[in-house]
């Protein structure tokens, strides 16, 4: 018998569904169940051959546990080594050598420091920053957003120097990106399961977060052309940084797509959120893919950065025409009930 561990925060329709269809699924030769962790010795013996990682980025006792859960041989999603390591800024740096339209983007000094840090350890930092050439390059409207970050979490739109000024000055020890707003046409959200299916979703980031208004169901709503460009920058994104489970956003914009975030391996699956049909495909999505690892065997942790940012090539070509993502489309199943879902983290 192989075991699944759910490791969750708030969420709750999600982690219920993906456990239902991974027991009925497994018939016994597979068990999934949510985990219940203490105190964690370090000679352990794994409980779990995998787990799937929902909430260990806003927990440090969960993701110290991952990582000596994935040194034992345990296949954790998403990877906690890198999910540590990664930051948004980077990503956007990674994107456009990768060729992804990415908007302008400029990482931004610290305004606090925590007790210790004093001028004489900033003696490499410019002072004072010029905010003028900052946003003679970056324009007005603008974003400015942590640089590792989620959840719509201290987001500031900026339409002027004063009020970029004003905005900093209340970021504290947040390390900030100020990027260029695009002024967008249309916008979606893509679900990409192990680096391969994709679920292009309509979205409004406008609506208010976990409002149950942001996501549209409308297969229809890109232009085969944009589906195909979407999908294949999907999965660049995300076979390169190694992303089992991710969300990537693309604010569309006389038909290039600019991928505004494609850091989010937690991503809102919440029925009451996402809708029945977003809700019912990711869930199948997942439990294909917990199958298909479990499948796999046992792999070993990667440590060294630089295999964790050059990873083996797709096997598949991942340019995908919207014939091509019609037929990889996981049917969903109808949810169980129509319970109201609390909040994910």
């Amino acid at each position: 018998m192989k075991k699944v561990g759910i490791l969750v925060g708030r969420e709750k329709t999600f982690p219920e569904a993906l456990i239902k269809n991974i027991n009925e699924r497994g018939k016994g030769k597979v068990v999934a169940e949510y985990l219940t962790l203490g105190g964690v010795r370090h000679d352990a013996p794994p409980q779990y051959d995998l787990v799937v990682d929902r909430i260990s980025h806003e927990v440090p006792f969960y993701r110290a546990t991952l990582k000596r859960m994935a040194l034992e041989g345990t296949f954790i999603i998403n990877n906690p080594f890198w999910w540590s390591a990664d930051d948004k800024f980077f990503n956007y740096s990674l994107a456009r050598k990768l060729g992804v339209a990415v908007p302008k983007t400029v990482l931004l000094p610290q305004k606090d420091y925590i007790e210790g840090i004093v001028s004489e350890s900033l003696r490499n930092l410019e002072f004072p920053l010029d905010w003028q050439g900052i946003v003679d390059y970056v324009g007005f409207p603008a974003f400015m957003i942590p640089f590792d970050g989620g959840g719509w979490k201290n987001v500031s739109k900026i339409n002027s120097l004063e009020e970029l000024i004003k905005e900093y000055d209340q970021t504290g020890t947040l390390c900030m990106t100020l990027q260029e707003g695009i002024e967008f046409d249309q916008f979606v959200r893509c679900y990409c399961i192990g680096q391969e299916d994709v679920m292009i979703m309509p979205y409004d980031p406008r609506k208010p977060y976990l409002s149950g208004e942001q996501y549209i169901y409308d297969p229809h709503y890109l232009s085969p052309e944009l589906n195909a460009r979407v999908t294949h920058d999907v999965r660049t994104l995300c076979s390169a940084l190694g992303y089992d489970i991710n969300t990537c956003e693309f604010a569309i914009k006389d038909g290039v797509p600019y991928a505004i975030d494609f850091m989010n391996p937690a991503p809102d699956a919440e029925l009451q959120s996402v809708g029945a049909f977003y809700h019912g495909w990711v869930t199948e999505a997942v439990t294909n893919l917990v199958f298909k690892r479990l499948s796999e065997g046992a792999r070993p942790a990667q440590y060294r950065w630089d295999a964790l940012l050059n990873p083996a090539p797709m096997t598949t070509d991942v340019v995908a025409s919207a014939a091509e993502q019609s037929s990889r489309t996981v049917k969903p199943r109808k949810p169980a009930t129509k319970s109201r879902a609390a909040k994910k983290e």
